[in-house]
Formats: C-alpha cells, sequence, structure tokens
C-alpha cells in the first residue's frame, strides 16, 4: 500500500507539524487554559468538568462496561500519562470510583458513581447529534429500550408531558 503511514508516523508527523507552526507563529508553547468552574452557567461548568475531547470518551466507555486501566488504554489508544489524569480528573470530581481488584501487584478498576451514571443522557444526546449529523450512512451503534425492547434514537423530552424539547419551544422560567 503506497502512500500509507502507519498511525504512529501520523502522529510524529503530525507533532513535527504542530511543533513547527507554533513556533513559526509566535504562539506561546502551553497556552493558559480558562477555567469555568465559577461561571454562574451549567453549560460552562460541565465544559470546565469535560476540559477535553478523551473525557466523554472516557466516560463513555465505562458506559459501556469498560472499567480497568488497561481496558480505557486499549479501547482509546490513549497515552498512559494523559488517561491517569483524566481518570484522577473523574475519581476527584465524583464521577467515578477507584477500587483496587488485585494486591500484587496493585491494580484498580474505575467504576461510574450514581452522578457518573447520571451523565448518561449528555453522551445518548451527543451520540444523537452525531448520529444525524456526522454519521456516513447508518449510525455506528444502536442503542436497545430495556423497558419496551425496541431500538431507540435519544430525545430529550419534558420531564412533566414527555413531548420533545427542541430549540423554541422552551424559555427562561
Amino acid at each position: 500500500m503506497s502512500g500509507m503511514i502507519s498511525p504512529g508516523q501520523f502522529i510524529k508527523r503530525t507533532h513535527l507539524l504542530l511543533h513547527k507552526s507554533v513556533h513559526l507563529c509566535n504562539c506561546p508553547a502551553a497556552m493558559k487554559r480558562t477555567r469555568f468552574a465559577d461561571w454562574n452557567c451549567s453549560v460552562a461548568r460541565v465544559t470546565d468538568l469535560l476540559g477535553d475531547w478523551w473525557t466523554p470518551l472516557i466516560l463513555r466507555d465505562a458506559m459501556r462496561g469498560i472499567t480497568r486501566f488497561d481496558e480505557f488504554h486499549e479501547s482509546l489508544s490513549l497515552g498512559r500519562n494523559t488517561l491517569t489524569q483524566r481518570l484522577e480528573r473523574l475519581v476527584e470530581e465524583g464521577m467515578m470510583e477507584r477500587r483496587q481488584y488485585h494486591e500484587r501487584p496493585p491494580r484498580y478498576e474505575y467504576l461510574l458513581t450514581e452522578k457518573g451514571r447520571d451523565f448518561f443522557p449528555v453522551i445518548a444526546a451527543m451520540m444523537r447529534w452525531g448520529d444525524r449529523w456526522l454519521a456516513d450512512g447508518d449510525p455506528p451503534l444502536r442503542l436497545r429500550h430495556m423497558t419496551c425492547g425496541k431500538v431507540t434514537t435519544p430525545t430529550v423530552v419534558c420531564s412533566v408531558c414527555g413531548e420533545p424539547l427542541i430549540l423554541g419551544s422552551v424559555h427562561r422560567a
């Protein structure tokens, strides 16, 4: 396969290009991250918690039943140091609990807490939007509602009447 490069080569080349472009534009090597934790806005606070693209993927995998560090690492092909940082943050925020499952050598699993499980509707809404606007053809994953047994599309609905909540159908109370 001429012209094909391995994922490792791609990452190395991309890193080199990014590194060169940072120096060419006189951009600081490390941009200061804006914190949103103190903003009086729930969307900003969730954005602050997520912080990057890996955290929702870790939560998605945890919701699929992945619990062990090596399983997350294998699923996401994420650097161990970055994965460790993201898991520690999720534990600190109360989204996951770290529990030892093996003593020698020490091994831990990461389990969703109630707060973490309560994040499922957010992941489901992201999945639904991605299926509609970003999927090439059929969605990569379908969900079956265990209560009725039917394949379903995640939808945000009014907690009182059950009607879908769409832009224009709600206002500040």
